[in-house]
């Protein structure tokens, strides 16, 4: 077999990326500078009157689609957007208060300016825009295609026979968009508004509708970095424990079950059915159940250290999850129980697809169990599950039950901001938000969550076998 070509390196990739991104957003512009240049007044007309170039062409509906949607678009913008969008440089200045009545001899309370609807409002208003470009290019391609075929005298579609290309040359168009409306709604336009949350100063006290909150730049970016030692020394130090947490979760787990599949699959071995069975019993039971009864088994008064102090063993209890070495050592063994039988299930299928006539090769050479086990199995198993790998990984940066059931992030530490020796970063937001209502601490935190999740598995993805030889194994 020929050696497989030397994959690019994923800087390369990026730019060959960015370049191709680049290239389609050029190619968008130099179109609509040619409608520009090859229409006719009609044409360019609808440039400012959407669907003017069909409606004076005879195409009245679809005319009056691009019409009425242009009309729409600067309604809304002018009767809803333009009052939140005038006060978007300072999120407000009328703050909410009570002025005196002397006539009903009473404080009443005076509504001022919300902070929150107006950025949200605000996000919501500019976003509009994207949709709106897109009809205002598909309007100026539809009057230069009307254009030219009025002048091979082509007869000119109806607005029905364009709607029924919905269902058969365009059906992509159908079948994404209602994807991609609830993902812009409930995705895309979340995180831009969590985003912009970090550049304000949105806390306990700030708290709208009572109280405003502003920008205030990159102060929220700088206190996770150098300008809070406090805030500084809690980030680092739970991001640490969190990357720690992430690679003992995901390949204690991912060894250990392969290695218990491998025992249950092993010839001779009886009951195969069975084993399996016990094993996958904990994936019967929700994992929230388990785990918060596993947190109480663990406390001072649990189940484990009474029995120990029964038997003779101890003679006080063991802070299974008050001292942070012991704490942090439980909820790593805690998720093997809920961990081990997934991985198991996964690896016992891509075991049995293994060709056996490798394993006799590798016997016939000499190989024992062990160097077959490095040699043939573990690669294989790595080049077909390295992107579940990656995938849990990532789902343990973020993995809140386990450590939230069971230990809560504690135990707390006064050389942390609100948080625990035990605490991930997702868990540290959370508290955050719930116990403390600091959003914009915590939306700075869910960006830096975002991101090195994002880095980590587009360059981890991008280097694994799994992706440079896609149509071979070797």
């Amino acid at each position: 077999m020929e050696p497989a070509l030397q994959a690019p390196s994923v800087s390369k990739r990026l730019l060959r990326r960015i370049r191709s991104f680049w290239g389609h957003f050029s190619a968008q512009g130099k179109e609509i500078w040619t409608a520009y240049k090859e229409g006719d007044a009609k044409t360019r007309a609808s440039f400012v009157v959407m669907g003017f170039g069909n409606l004076a062409r005879g195409q009245l509906l679809k005319g009056l689609f691009y019409l009425v949607f242009e009309i729409g678009f600067f309604l809304f913008q002018i009767l809803f957007g333009a009052r939140y969008l005038k006060d978007l440089a300072t999120l407000g200045t009328n703050q909410q208060g009570r002025v005196w009545d002397e006539a009903a001899q009473i404080y009443r309370r005076v509504l001022g300016d919300n902070s929150m609807l107006i950025l949200l409002f605000s996000v919501v208003t500019l976003a509009t825009i994207v949709p709106f470009v897109v009809i205002w290019r598909a309007n100026i391609k539809s009057a230069l295609l009307a254009q030219k075929q009025v002048e091979k005298g082509v007869k000119l579609n109806t607005f029905w026979q364009d709607c029924k290309t919905l269902l058969d040359g365009r059906f992509h168009i159908t079948l994404l968009s209602l994807p991609m409306l609830t993902l812009t709604l409930f995705t895309v336009l979340p995180i831009i508004f969590m985003v912009l949350i970090a550049f304000t100063n949105f806390d306990k006290t700030h708290q709208p509708p009572g109280n405003l909150f502003t920008w205030v730049g990159v102060h929220n970016i700088a206190d996770v970095f150098w300008g809070s030692a406090v805030k500084s020394r809690t980030f680092f130090g739970i991001f640490g424990w969190t990357m720690v947490w992430a690679v003992l979760a995901t390949f204690s787990n991912y060894i250990l079950g392969m290695i218990l599949a491998l025992i249950i699959n092993k010839k001779g071995i009886r009951l195969k059915k069975m084993w399996r069975t016990l094993f996958v019993v904990t994936i019967a039971i929700p994992q929230f159940v388990s785990l918060m009864l596993v947190s109480r088994m663990l406390t001072d008064t649990g189940i484990v250290n009474v029995i120990l102090q029964k038997i003779g063993l101890i003679s006080s209890p063991i802070p299974f999850l008050t001292e942070t070495g012991l704490a942090r050592a439980s909820v790593v063994i805690v998720n093997l129980w809920v961990g081990i039988p997934f991985t198991m299930l996964m690896t016992t299928g891509i075991l049995m697809n293994i060709p056996a006539d490798l394993y006799e090769s590798a016997s016939i050479d000499g190989a024992g169990p062990v160097r077959s086990f490095f040699s043939i199995t573990l690669p294989y198993m790595l080049f077909i599950t390295t992107p579940y790998l990656i995938t849990t990984f990532v789902g343990n940066i973020n993995n809140f039950n386990v450590i939230y059931l069971i230990s809560a992030g504690n135990p707390l530490s006064l050389d942390y901001f609100q948080g625990g020796k035990t605490d991930l970063l997702v868990t540290w937001l959370y508290k955050l938000t719930v116990n403390e209502q600091n959003y914009s601490l915590a939306s700075t935190i869910g960006i830096f969550i975002f991101l090195i999740v994002a880095s980590i598995s587009l360059v981890v993805y991008n280097l694994t076998g799994s992706t440079r030889k896609e149509d071979q194994f070797q």
